[in-house]
């Protein structure tokens, strides 16, 4: 047996990943057990997790490996700090104490954090080499073209080339300051969303403006070439040099300072997010047009954060050249985790690669999952009034009629999903066709913006009925955008309508996840990879004629998604969530005791705004 744990900590969303002999059995991000959404800190509780879940002590590890080089990543910020000296001292000081106590000395930590307890190897890759690893190896492609875009890891910021077997090799990279995962961060920044976590809000807020500035970036910002390379002029940049990502030019260009976080969104926000969103778009085709012509592989896989633009996948699947594309549901830092261990069995080790033919990755359902017993006595411990259904078709039967009632409701089953997103496992679902579902759900249960759409779980088999969709392509990890079905649209004048209030309207016969450009982002659900969530969807297909539900991730805003049943349980008290399913039990807000529910206060309190 041969016993691999791969890590990511230090900068983003710090995760774990333990590889035996070739079988992914457990990943899962340190934010679901700390509560710290996107902690960047060594994953102590992500690795206990893993090691428990396969019954092994760090001892018996063979190898420990970690997900970029340290070193290189030290090189560049030096070399970027004195090319900018002395702007950017202020940076400078703010960074070193952190390098030189713990970032340079991983090894030293890595120790540490297995208590000292393993004592052979360890193995660092380079960044793009883990984001690659990590698209290829689980994919159900023998042989693939790769793509990994992100804001930066050592010195590259987007890498191409191609796996065949049991190998890859990256052939192109190019590199930092040119970044197209630094350049969207640079507009969330401007926009007035968190970088590193508003991404999400700038691609769902692109809809609602017109990228009337798509030619004044391409025409100053962006020097674009055929391949999909570009550089940037950085003198409308700050990120090398501050603690800011635009600079005083940028906003000059764009008629006006930053958007602050707490003023409303103006016209100019929604325009600059269309336009950034429309020209991400234009770079992801021709990178991926461009790997195509270099290895004339029929198949594409990415990662790196920018492949969890889903809006900019559609694109690729719908207009570019290959018959199939794969993504890496975890596609950003955490997803290195598992790509480092699987770079260590597959490249380093030699060993044979035979792809499954869904994917290696198990629905990305990796992380914990709760007995009977501890569901139970973390209930009784808080409280609850609950009912124990135990026949599995009569509690999917209930859960799709409430749905059918219009009623919101926590869905925890089975194990935790590794990757920013709910896939049915810690989920909040709604009924697809309320007209006032999306409101409901972003304003009460999430304590969102309200323009944020949500996504589709749909039937794998009804796809097709519902959406603009080829025949035979899967969307199980909720990573590609498609148009609502012409059949399934409504009649519906919006020419008058700007902004925001493009949200008027019904526009489609699944109205609450269909956003306001007849877009959605769609996850298909099959028997094979979803087990109960696929026998819910049927069950309320059958009570109503419909395959489609409203999936969104079993969290509150600044909370990262629920891990364990208490959690799952203080989140439905804190919300207007109408019902709560953990496993076999069954919980009804009406049915729950009046002194539980006043904790929504002191809940909320927790977690500051993202």
């Amino acid at each position: 047996m041969t016993a691999i744990l791969g890590i990511s900590a230090f900068y983003h969303d710090a995760a774990a990943a333990l590889v035996v002999d070739g079988q992914i059995v457990a990943a899962a991000q340190e934010e679901r057990f700390t509560r710290k959404k996107h902690d960047s800190d060594f994953p102590v509780h992500a690795i206990a997790y893993c090691l428990e879940e396969a019954q092994l002590a760090p001892d018996q590890l063979d190898y420990v490996g970690f997900y970029d080089k340290p070193l290189l990543k030290f090189e560049r910020l030096l070399e970027t700090y004195l090319a900018y000296a002395p702007a950017g001292i202020r940076s400078f000081l703010s960074a070193m104490p952190v390098w030189l106590h713990q970032k340079l000395h991983l090894p030293r930590e890595l120790r540490a954090g297995l208590q000292g307890r393993f004592r052979k190897r360890y193995v660092f890759t380079e960044h793009h080499e883990s984001h690659a690893a990590s698209a290829f190896f689980p994919s159900p492609f023998d042989e693939a073209a790769i793509v990994t875009l992100d804001g930066v890891g050592e010195w590259a910021t987007a890498s191409l080339g191609a796996g065949r077997g049991n190998q890859l090799h990256l052939t192109h990279e190019l590199r930092f300051p040119h970044s197209l995962g630094l350049l969207y961060s640079a507009f969330t920044y401007f926009c007035g969303f968190k970088v590193n976590s508003g991404e999400y809000k700038l691609m769902g807020l692109a809809p609602y403006g017109e990228p009337r500035y798509e030619d004044l970036i391409l025409q100053q910002l962006v020097d674009l070439r055929p391949d999909g390379s570009f550089r940037l002029d950085m003198s409308y940049f700050r990120y090398c040099q501050g603690l800011r990502m635009t600079s005083p030019k940028f906003a000059r260009l764009f008629g006006g300072r930053p958007r602050r976080p707490e003023e409303p969104l103006t016209q100019r926000e929604m325009d600059l997010a269309a336009s950034i969103q429309a020209v991400t778009e234009k770079i992801m085709l021709r990178t991926a047009c461009h790997v195509h012509r270099q290895t004339g592989l029929r198949h594409l896989c990415l990662a790196g954060g920018v492949a969890l633009n889903c809006v900019g996948n559609g694109h690729i699947l719908r207009e570019g050249p290959f018959d199939r594309i794969w993504i890496q549901p975890a596609a950003g830092d955490a997803g290195g985790a598992l790509g480092v261990a699987l770079f260590i069995w597959y490249q380093l080790l030699g060993n044979p690669r035979t792809p499954c033919p869904l994917d290696a990755q198990h629905g990305s359902l990796l992380g914990p999952r709760f007995s009977p017993q501890q569901i139970r006595a973390a209930l009784d411990d808080a409280g609850a009034t609950y009912h124990v259904v135990a026949d599995e078709e009569q509690l999917c039967q209930r859960v799709a009629q409430l749905l059918a009632a219009q009623k919101v409701v926590g869905w925890m089953q089975g194990r935790m999903e590794f990757g920013p997103r709910a896939l049915g496992s810690r989920s909040i679902l709604g009924d697809a066709r309320s007209p006032d579902m999306q409101r409901v759900m972003n304003v009460k249960i999430k304590f969102r913006e309200s323009f944020r759409p949500f996504a589709p779980a749909v039937l794998q088999q009804r796809v097709g009925e519902y959406f603009q969709w080829r025949e035979g392509d899967t969307s199980p990890y909720m990573l590609l955008v498609a148009p609502v079905a012409a059949s399934q649209r409504t009649a519906l004048d919006v020419s008058q309508l700007q902004g925001l209030d493009k949200l008027q309207g019904v526009r489609s016969s699944v109205p609450a996840v269909t956003h306001v450009d007849y877009s959605a982002r769609v996850q298909t659900v099959d028997a094979a990879r979803h087990g109960r969530f696929h026998r819910l969807l049927r069950a309320f297909e059958a009570q109503t004629r419909c395959p489609v539900i409203v999936n969104t991730s079993f969290n509150v805003r600044g909370e990262p998604i629920v891990c364990t049943p208490a959690e799952a349980y203080r989140c439905f008290l804190a919300t207007n969530m109408d019902a709560l399913v953990v496993e076999d039990f069954l919980l009804l807000k009406d049915e729950q005791a009046a002194g539980q529910l006043h904790q929504t206060d002191a809940y909320l309190a927790r977690f500051a705004p993202d």
